[in-house]
């Protein structure tokens, strides 16, 4: 089951059920409110006797579907992204290296929930970064006792060259206007494929033509899930829930920076695309 919100015709938001290309809207105030509820799927069936007749998807836009949480990030979860953040830096290259093989692993908040950019929206580059790349990212949608309720896509941007500068510079290589997007739906925790059938890609677009492709098996995540949560719900507290994403195993090579007017396509099984236009 994939739960979404859509933007309807008369601007107003709501929690949707997708399924086939069809929307239902669901009389609820928050999807929140669903995706935390005991048995979210049984929740949304007792929602469906009292919902409209599902409509064309074409018909709505959907927005992230996130409603109060803040989205939070780990890092060096795959050696790809160890090594390619042990080459950028200057002399701090170590430090990666031990974070990959320490027990305790890199979290770091990413924005509030007002700042997350949605399906087909905008994402940013920093204007003062001559280095920027995507991060394609499993994303959880974690209630507020910590259960992992569902999964969707994230795009954690980064400014390359800040952060490689020094690593205290990582909030602001990671934390500015734009720089996350979530979405394009939220599938349910029961209804995602077996961790060892999940692949991650991305692809980028420049000019109509193809700049950049890879793709990564999730199994090479040097970090379950489950730990990421329970280390990020450590002394710390989601009263709106959170989303965390779980780290990179796409990097695009040293000499790739990100353009205006590029396309950024994310696929993750059993999600779906998220796309997002760089400005």
């Amino acid at each position: 089951m994939q739960l979404c919100k859509v933007q309807r015709p008369d601007g107003h938001i709501s929690p949707a059920l997708i399924e086939s290309g069809q929307v239902t809207l669901l009389p609820t105030a928050t999807l929140a409110e669903l995706l935390y509820a005991p048995d979210p799927a049984a929740a949304v069936r007792m929602l469906l006797p009292h919902a409209a007749s599902p409509q064309p998807l074409s018909e709505f836009e959907l927005v992230a579907p996130v409603d109060a949480q803040e989205v939070w990030a780990a890092g060096v979860t795959y050696k790809r992204s160890q090594e390619a953040r042990e080459r950028e830096s200057e002399g701090a290259g170590r430090f990666y290296d031990l974070v990959y093989t320490a027990d305790r692993p890199e979290l770091f908040f990413k924005a509030t929930a007002r700042r997350v950019v949605g399906p087909n929206g905008g994402v940013r580059i920093r204007k003062d970064s001559n280095w920027s790349v995507p991060e394609p990212e499993l994303a959880l949608v974690v209630a507020p006792d910590l259960r992992i309720v569902g999964y969707t896509i994230g795009n954690d941007m980064s400014s390359r060259d800040i952060e490689g500068a020094n690593p205290l510079y990582l909030p602001q290589a990671k934390i500015y206007a734009q720089s996350c997007a979530v979405g394009p739906v939220v599938t349910l925790a029961d209804a995602m494929p077996h961790r060892e059938a999940i692949t991650i890609s991305m692809r980028i677009e420049r000019d109509e033509r193809l700049a950049f492709e890879g793709h990564t098996p999730l199994t090479r995540m040097n970090r379950t899930p489950e730990s990421l949560v329970a280390w990020l719900g450590r002394d710390n507290e989601f009263p709106d829930g959170v989303v965390l994403l779980t780290g990179t195993g796409i990097i695009p090579p040293d000499d790739f920076t990100l353009q205006p007017g590029d396309r950024i396509r994310i696929a993750i099984s059993g999600i779906g695309e998220l796309v997002n236009t760089v400005l």
